[in-house]
């Protein structure tokens, strides 16, 4: 039997005083009511509609769409308001509405993954997100008592792209998406794939959850994978390929993990599961929320906004990232990840100022329209800041080279024929981090990265102590001149500050102890390196999505990419360092390093690889830095 410590007790005990505290003034103000809301082609959605008993004003309607259930079902049984962004609009007195999406739990219809949109509808039977939401707005303000007939959409991450869809429904009575970390591109940036390259961990246990048929509607959660080992490394060495994993595991049950595994490229089956090409002439607000460390959909993020603003330039168009992990301003106070602290308040900050001003005024008439385009948390200096487009006009690109001596400056190097190289080997990958565990972790955005440091297959570039801060806000850019010893190889760019050797977090610096922390008024953090941004590239895919092409061996050819953005101050006496590897492992499958369909190869394919990154003055090796003038 298990030890139950005091503190766990008495965490659980509260939480549950706290989840039934909240579920019993749900029921004293509100009631609820269950509707199988029709679609035009017939089908039936389950939604779960939660009404304030004061039917004395008019209220507005705070929508949420999900593939995740919107349970409890009953309509006896009220929901536990475990979130802040659930929880703050039933304080406010919102209508609140919750709605399995088609062919997920107890809605009727076949589900699909990222349903594609489908721009021009000539029949009833052609049906998307878009149609969905539509179908249920309208049905909504017709029918729902004490609305207001205006009507907003939000979620986080699925939910997220069911809110991307909604603002492509064109009802006129949704006034106001908040797309929040929504999945996006899932070839990409999202989830799935990180330009190109497939991320093996996060997909192998959704898919097997998730991906289970429902034939019919359920209120049945699908069961987890049992791994054999508490060691995700291990486990997914062991298993070999992504080949085995399909035959062993999957079969032809889990439909999506082979979709993923029979378009490799991208091609018109990822194409039309995107959203963006579509978000033109958009008529409803949209606040686009997310984290600088999501590990999941911070692409999404920053490129549902982007879009918007170039292909939508009179839409009212707003973004807020904070420091957050996936979904993490409704999950925490935002004052740390892992061992990096930012300071208390920052998911309240986000609520009180930027969230429900936003809505309040869209969908109440309440406050002014003032929100800032851009509002943003730097990390480093852990500030707030605001700006009127983003990335900000006050920044200028500049390119921080890899030098000889591991030296990374922002003067281009003189010399010629000069490089570093490594040897990758994939049957000996990187792991992603230090730790021995199983389930992938947040704190990986933000991990010491002195383990990878050590390893003589990732090198690694740094400046001198820096004299001023350096604050960085907008997309980094990764520019190697690389050459392989075979025909593939993937490419893994992390940006990273390195802190003084003497650097202690204190309330003067942090404003919060770290949990772990035994002193009581200090952290030490000395030698820190943290992980402000890294990304993958595949390499096959450097020169388009579409039709991969294979290195020629010990040629020089050139890899650019493009990270997501960041927001991140590298303070006087700090450094910057760069880390290059070609593996990263298991949060990324591991390349053969031959050009091949990776899905598809076997365990002998995978070889060994001698890459060189040059950094010299016809190949100067960058990283161009979106740096902000003073």
């Amino acid at each position: 039997m298990k030890k139950i410590t005091l503190a766990f007790f008495i965490f659980s005990t509260s939480f549950l005083f706290s989840q039934n505290k909240d579920s019993a003034w749900i029921v004293t103000n509100y009631y609820k009511i269950e509707k199988m809301i029709p679609m035009r082609d017939g089908i039936k959605l389950f939604t779960s509609i939660y009404i304030p008993k004061d039917s004395t004003a008019k209220y507005p309607i705070m929508m949420q769409r999900t593939p995740y259930s919107c349970a409890p079902y009953g309509k006896d049984k009220f929901r536990n308001v475990w979130s802040r962004n659930t929880k703050i609009y039933f304080l406010q007195k919102y209508i609140m509405v919750f709605q399995d999406v088609r062919g997920q739990y107890m809605s009727e219809g076949v589900y699909e993954d990222i349903r594609p949109f489908i721009k021009d509808k000539k029949t009833n039977k052609d049906v998307d997100e878009a149609s969905d939401t539509y179908d249920a707005i309208d049905w909504l303000v017709k029918n729902v008592p004490s609305n207001n007939g205006n009507v907003g959409v939000s979620g986080i991450s699925y939910p997220g792209f069911y809110s991307t869809m909604a603002a492509l429904s064109g009802h006129p009575a949704l006034k106001a998406v908040g797309p929040q970390a929504p999945v996006t591109d899932w070839f990409l940036g999202d989830d799935v794939h990180h330009n190109g390259a497939f991320f093996l961990m996060d997909c192998f246990s959704f898919d097997y959850s998730f991906g289970v048929p429902r034939p019919k509607p359920t209120t049945e959660d699908a069961p987890d994978f049992h791994f054999p080992t508490p060691d995700n490394y291990d486990f997914f060495l062991r298993e070999g390929t992504d080949a085995n994993l399909t035959k062993k595991y999957m079969g032809d049950t889990m439909k999506f993990w082979n979709d993923e595994m029979n378009h490799s490229n991208y091609d018109a089956f990822w194409k039309a599961r995107t959203p963006l090409p579509y978000l033109t002439n958009v008529k409803p607000a949209i606040l686009t929320t997310g984290g600088l460390f999501d590990a999941e959909d911070c692409w999404g993020t920053w490129n549902t906004y982007k879009t918007i603003e170039k292909q939508s330039p009179n839409a009212v168009n707003k973004i807020c990232i904070g420091p957050w992990f996936h979904g993490g301003w409704a999950r925490g106070d935002g004052s740390h990840l892992g061992n990096v602290q930012f300071g208390k308040g920052v998911s309240d900050y986000y609520y009180k100022n930027v969230e429900m001003p936003f809505f309040n005024y869209y969908l109440k008439g309440e406050g002014t329209d003032n929100l800032p385009e851009a509002t943003i948390f730097v990390t480093g200096e852990n500030k707030w800041r605001t700006f009127s487009v983003w990335p900000p006009k006050e920044i200028e690109m500049k390119p921080l080279y890899l030098n000889e001596m591991s030296a990374l400056r922002f003067v281009k190097p003189i010399l010629s024929l000069k490089f570093s190289e490594y040897v990758s080997d994939p049957n000996k990958p990187v792991p992603y981090t230090e730790d021995v565990h199983l389930r992938r972790t947040r704190e990986y955005m933000t991990d010491d990265q002195r383990f990878a440091l050590r390893r003589p297959d990732v090198l690694v570039f740094k400046t001198d102590i820096l004299k001023e801060d350096v604050t960085i806000t907008g997309p980094v850019i990764a520019d190697l001149f690389v050459s392989l010893s075979t025909t593939d190889a993937d490419f893994i760019v992390k940006i990273i500050d390195v802190f003084p050797d003497d650097f202690k977090y204190t309330d003067s610096t942090a404003k919060i102890l770290n949990p772990k922390s035994l002193i009581p008024n200090s952290y030490p953090m000395g030698g820190y390196q943290m992980l402000v941004r890294g990304e993958v590239m595949r390499g096959k895919f450097r020169n388009g999505f579409e039709n991969p092409e294979p290195f020629t061996p010990d040629k020089v050819a050139e890899v650019k990419y493009t990270m997501p953005d960041v927001a991140h101050t590298f303070q006087k006496g700090h450094r910057i360092m760069v880390q290059i590897q070609s593996t990263w492992f298991p949060l990324v499958d591991r390349n053969p390093q031959q050009f091949t369909d990776i899905y598809k190869c076997e365990e002998k394919d995978f070889v060994k690889s001698t890459i060189k990154v040059y950094h010299d003055a016809m190949h100067a090796s960058n990283i161009l830095l979106p740096v902000l003038k003073n």
